[in-house]
């Protein structure tokens, strides 16, 4: 595949579902600037905005990988380190974000950009082992795992939505996963547990960051594992992890301007985290041992 291709197809992938510039920039998440991860540890955020300082953006291979030229500076961490990343496609995909940015850049819409950032400094410290262990945590607290009693409209569009996709999962990894409508949620099986740790050991440490923080955002494996394994798509995974919420507005109306921005903002972040999962994964086989095709 010829790298104008490629770019067409990461840009294809993810711009797609960029927020409108028409909405407003959403606040930092602190004021230090940086939000809390999942497990109470501080990950990296972007700053706000500054004026584009480069003219032209290129990529090249370097003995660690491929860099990002911004005309003929090379691209650092904001820990100084060169900005290297294993694929040639994920570099196209960067240097994309980059050259999109007009007079001023907007860090807040770079996320392939801050996964890499994230991936080469590793700010929270955490091995592999870690990572995974926080991944397959969020089983016991899945937005499809848990259902509602009343009302039973919604009761009704939970199960019709949401048991499709556990069904498809439990034949998929060969495990038992469930519902509960109890506070205290499901009784996930020790089983179960283990043979997503197993899976998710196939990936590499970048695409493991990549798949944290699609789950972050869906607050939920399964769907996010039902989206990186292609089963559904970036907007039903959003509209399915946004079930009850949408429910609510179908009842009540919607807020101008702002779930829809929410919507956008939700679709371009899941877009690009699954981007980065499969293509920092296109650089190491991925073992699908686990699965019965």
């Amino acid at each position: 595949m010829s790298s104008v291709t490629m770019w067409r197809g990461c840009r294809r992938l993810w711009w797609a579902h960029s927020p409108p510039t028409r909405f407003p920039r959403p606040p930092p998440a602190d004021a230090r600037g940086g939000p809390v991860g999942s497990c109470g540890r501080r990950a990296y955020a972007p700053p706000a905005e500054r004026k584009r300082f480069y003219q032209n953006v290129s990529i090249s291979q370097g003995e660690g990988g491929f860099e990002i030229n911004l005309d003929h500076r090379k691209l650092k961490t904001p820990q100084a380190k060169l900005f290297t990343v294993p694929s040639e496609a994920l570099a196209i995909a960067v240097a994309t974000e980059w050259d999109s940015q007009k007079d001023t850049i907007k860090f807040y819409t770079m996320h392939l950009t801050t996964l890499c950032n994230t991936a080469l400094d590793n700010p929270t410290q955490r091995n592999k082992t870690q990572l995974i262990r926080v991944a397959v945590k969020f089983l016991e607290t899945d937005t499809v795992c848990y259902r509602v009693e009343e009302p039973p409209a919604l009761a009704e569009l939970q199960k019709n939505e949401w048991d499709p996709v556990v069904a498809w999962a439990e034949k998929r990894y060969n495990v038992t996963i469930g519902s509960s409508t109890s506070i205290l949620g499901p009784n996930i099986p020790a089983s179960t547990k283990e043979t997503f740790v197993s899976h998710l050991a196939s990936y590499n440490m970048w695409a493991l960051q990549g798949i944290e923080f699609v789950i972050t955002q869906l607050k939920s494996l399964i769907l996010s594992m039902s989206l990186i394994d292609r089963h559904i798509t970036v907007e039903k995974a959003v509209l399915l992890s946004r079930l009850e919420e949408e429910y609510q507005i179908r009842r009540w109306g919607n807020v101008e301007w702002a779930h829809d921005y929410d919507l956008c903002e939700l679709r371009a972040r899941t877009a690009a985290g699954t981007l980065f999962v499969h293509l920092c994964s296109e650089s190491s086989t991925v073992k699908h041992k686990l699965l019965q095709d």
